[in-house]
């Protein structure tokens, strides 16, 4: 069987969405300075960011400004063009292993994604998939997205957890799915162990995908210390790469909290834009790394969740 192929031009997935590899080819037009309102354009490059701030103590900080905000792209600073700080609606997956060894844990995972689902943007836009061996969409087919918290529980109670797992596959279509919502905020949220023994697709595929893509990834490991198939770090690396968190906690009793935080968290962003350098030649430098820092006067040391990278020319698999 085929791999998907890994190459498409950039000009090909802007067709397809507005916003591709992290960014948009937009202008943000902010159309005042205090309520941080914004028109997007297609007419010039821009590099937008979904950025979350907390201090020491794990708090989110509030009240930032665009002055407060620094960006570097391959080491070397660049402006902060646009700036936006208001809790947009957002296009959420919800992606749950469904194989076997998730049997006994299914019922906190439900409750928990039906709570997140309750206090989150009521103008959110949800779907489900469900994986084992196979890749299955929650929701009736012609229907690519709810914001009913019926309609959810429904797609979220239509998973049989048997079979191995199809990790990597899972999150290649959840992450093609999500291009296809109205908001311009796209979270996926990946619960399973992190194991994967029969994708067809890789690791790699999708990280050059999540590169592509201006998606954040939230990840939620639930394994014992004696889980075969349990792999942390994979779950972690998803997750760095799109600037979203790894979550690991002890017991699925304790996911209710975890998707609490999630929400807070997507509540709680700041969108902040860059040009990106036009003296790197877009061939040698086609993927290029992102730090994000932020020191804002009469605070204490600030830590910063963003992407870590985005690809100018994407070679992401399945995009076609």
């Amino acid at each position: 069987m085929n791999k998907p192929r890994v190459c498409r031009s950039l000009f090909q997935i802007l067709t397809a969405a507005a916003l591709a590899c992290g960014f948009a080819w937009a202008r943000l037009m902010e159309s005042a300075e205090d309520d941080h309102l914004f028109t997007i354009t297609s007419d010039v490059q821009r590099v937008l960011l979904d950025v979350a701030v907390k201090n020491r103590q794990g708090a989110y900080v509030a009240g930032l400004n665009k002055q407060d905000f620094r960006i570097f792209e391959n080491g070397r600073p660049e402006p902060v063009t646009d700036f936006a700080n208001l809790d947009s609606p957002v296009t959420i997956g919800l992606v749950l292993d469904d194989s076997g060894s998730m049997r006994d844990k299914r019922p906190e995972v439900i409750t928990a994604g039906l709570a997140f689902a309750k206090e989150s943007n009521p103008h959110d836009e949800f779907f489900v998939i469900n994986f084992n061996d196979h890749i299955s969409f929650g929701l009736r087919p012609g229907i690519d997205f709810t914001d009913n918290v019926t309609t959810l529980r429904t797609a979220l109670y239509m998973g049989r957890s048997v079979g191995q797992t199809a990790l990597y596959d899972a999150m290649i279509e959840g992450i093609k799915h999500l291009r296809k919502g109205r908001q311009t905020k796209k979270t996926l949220i990946v619960v399973s162990d992190g194991g994967d023994n029969v994708s067809r697709s890789t690791q790699r595929d999708v990280i050059q995908l999540l590169r592509a893509t201006e998606a954040t990834i939230y990840t939620i490991g639930l394994f014992g210390p004696d889980d075969s198939e349990r792999n942390p770090g994979v779950l972690q690396k998803f997750a760095h790469v799109s600037g979203g968190e790894f979550y690991n906690p002890a017991t699925p009793a304790e996911m209710i909290p975890v998707f609490h935080k999630i929400a807070k968290d997507i509540r709680s962003r700041y969108l902040v834009g860059f040009a990106p350098d036009p003296h790197l030649d877009p061939a040698k430098y086609s993927t290029r790394s992102i730090r994000v820092t932020v020191a804002a006067p009469g605070r204490q040391k600030l830590v910063v969740h963003s992407r870590t990278s985005y690809c100018l020319r994407p070679e992401a698999p399945g995009l076609r």
